[in-house]
């Protein structure tokens, strides 16, 4: 079971998403920063980033931080120098999602308007940008092998691609209303709604079970150990077992958030980082 360990409340505005790099958490936030913090003490380490507009989404990888603006900007910057070493104005409508796959060396971003890039991580060259034709891409992932690029859509639609092909091999309805979040856990795929429903298929769209999991849109989901954990517009994180059993729910009863919780991040085995409107992050480790 997961307990509170330490609330960061520095932000002025709602925080929509968090990243870790093996030692720092990294916040984006509705006040134009992008902060990093110590993990052990919440105090801000020397290191903020103000940008001209907020940022959506973060991502780090090989000292590198990925940076998803509303306007569609993608910056980038390196972490040992703490200098942008390339800005990217390719995206022309909100950066919504990003994804890292070790397999090809691939980073990838996808937008408001249904449109994905594809980019070399060690040269930043762009290699492909597909229109999807989807809606909003809200959230990329990636299968157990990597061989499939998985994107949650806004028209309800779950996506698939081959990774080094870039080929569609399967597209169908996840969701009635926008598919908000995915995760591949072997075998499987979990999807989260704005129906607030997870629903578990198989690969190839097969449906094996679905619940309602929340109150409003699922916008985050995370494996943890044998387990996953849910993020939720409806104020609360909830974990669960591989086959949707519900173990335990986090929220302001558990002095957790108040407001639509945007975002968490895996720390460790046993700790995690959530994020939300109410502007704070908090840090979860298990007892």
């Amino acid at each position: 079971m997961f307990r509170k360990k330490l609330e960061i409340r520095e932000h002025a505005g709602a925080i929509y998403s968090l990243a870790f790099d093996g030692q720092f958490v990294y916040s984006a936030s509705a006040d134009h920063y992008v902060t990093r913090w110590n993990i052990e003490t919440g105090i801000q380490d020397k290191f903020a980033i103000r940008f001209d507009k907020p940022v959506y989404t973060i991502h780090t990888e090989k000292d590198r931080l990925f940076a998803g603006c509303n306007n569609g900007d993608l910056h980038v910057f390196d972490l040992k120098s703490r200098k942008e070493i390339k800005f990217f104005t390719q995206h022309r409508a909100a950066v919504f999602s990003m994804s890292f796959n070790s397999k090809h060396n691939h980073f990838y971003a996808g937008d408001a308007e249904g449109n994905l890039s594809i980019w070399d991580f060690d040269t930043l060259k762009l290699l492909s940008f597909l229109p999807l034709g989807c809606g909003k891409i809200r959230d990329i992932g990636l299968s157990s092998s990597n061989e499939h690029i998985l994107i949650a859509a806004a028209n309800g639609q779950l996506i698939s691609l081959e990774s080094e092909t870039l080929n569609e091999v399967d597209r169908f309805l996840a969701h009635n209303e926008a598919c908000t979040s995915v995760l591949a856990i072997h075998d499987y795929v979990i999807t989260g709604g704005k129906d607030a429903y997870l629903r578990l298929w198989k690969l190839r769209g097969e449906r094996i079970k679905a619940i309602p999991a929340h109150l409003f849109a699922v916008y985050r989901l995370m494996e943890m150990n044998e387990l996953f954990i849910s993020a939720s517009r409806d104020k609360t994180i909830k974990v669960w077992t591989k086959k949707l059993d519900l173990i335990q729910r986090l929220d302001v009863k558990s002095r957790g958030h108040s407001h639509s919780v945007n975002d968490i991040v895996r720390i460790s085995d046993n700790e995690f980082a959530s994020c939300s409107d109410d502007r704070r992050i908090i840090i979860w480790e298990a007892n």
